[in-house]
């Protein structure tokens, strides 16, 4: 990814709006109130790191999308998907990330960034609609510590995971020497290996360093499933053979969709960044 300084074609900032809001609300001392009292700790957090991002990657097109509330299709194909969350219906508005998602709404509407709440499918399918319609068009970053992404990125598809100074861009490149695999074989990678983040079990006694090496010797999923009976280690032929239907199904949760409708085209998400600051941000809407 080109980045500041350098000569940069355009590029879209998709923004990983709940995965953000979540990481700040938690990451950020738990209790910051304005004057008149109200937590603003999570709204803060997501302007600050909103902010730095931009800078650090100079978007000529932003777009932030979140979780909206409604049934998830892939709870049908495993009702233990994501049943490991917690519910925030049931928590204190002091604990709960979405009490302060109207002000980071409001703070959106005065940056002149677009944003949408999902109504079919999940924010990462809109993410890789969007990924997946653009790619050849701009340049494109999405900004996200969830590692679903993986399976997107291309020569034109990076995932910025935010730490401040300390933040990473995952490119093919990171993804092939951290994982031993192609960004492309990501989806197979994680069926194999589960996913706790969304109370998805792999196959036993296959872990990275096995579902890399599997990969590499067979290339997808399907060609291991395919010709298991060629895996050279017993115990692995065996795990293999036994979660066969575990392993699909796991791949149908994994593998992201990119077919969702998308709720506004390419030059609508147009944005200039005019240098303004977290602290001007949150007077203008009133939250300090």
């Amino acid at each position: 990814m080109r980045l500041r300084g350098e000569m940069i074609m355009d590029r879209l900032l998709i923004i990983d709006g709940s995965n953000l809001l979540f990481q700040m609300f938690f990451g950020m001392p738990a209790r910051i109130v304005n004057k008149q009292g109200k937590p603003i700790q999570g709204t803060l957090g997501f302007v600050g790191a909103l902010l730095k991002i931009i800078r650090k990657t100079e978007p000529t097109y932003i777009a932030a999308v979140f979780d909206g509330e409604h049934e998830n299709s892939r709870s049908a194909l495993d009702a233990d998907y994501k049943a490991n969350r917690v519910d925030y219906s049931a928590v204190p508005e002091e604990e709960n990330p979405f009490s302060q998602l109207p002000d980071v709404y409001e703070a959106l509407n005065y940056l002149g960034i677009k944003h949408t709440e999902t109504v079919t499918c999940e924010a990462d399918d809109l993410i890789a609609g969007y990924a997946r319609t653009y790619e050849k068009e701009t340049e494109i970053i999405i900004s996200s510590f969830d590692s679903d992404f993986f399976q997107l990125i291309t020569d034109n598809v990076s995932v910025l995971r935010y730490r401040g100074d300390k933040t990473v861009i995952c490119t093919s490149d990171y993804i092939e020497e951290k994982y031993g695999i192609f960004p492309s074989q990501y989806a197979d990678f994680k069926s194999l290996t589960g996913d706790t983040a969304d109370n998805i079990k792999g196959a036993d006694r296959i872990g990275p360093k096995t579902a890399a090496y599997l990969l590499n010797e067979f290339g997808t999923l399907d060609n291991i499933l395919a010709y298991a009976e060629k895996i050279e280690k017993p115990f692995i032929k065996d795990s293999v053979i036994r979660n066969a239907e575990r392993l699909k199904t796991n791949y149908r949760l994994i593998k992201l969709g990119s077919k969702a409708p998308l709720p506004f085209v390419l030059h609508e998400l147009k944005y200039s960044y005019n240098g303004i600051t977290t602290n001007e941000v949150l007077k203008e809407i009133k939250l300090r």
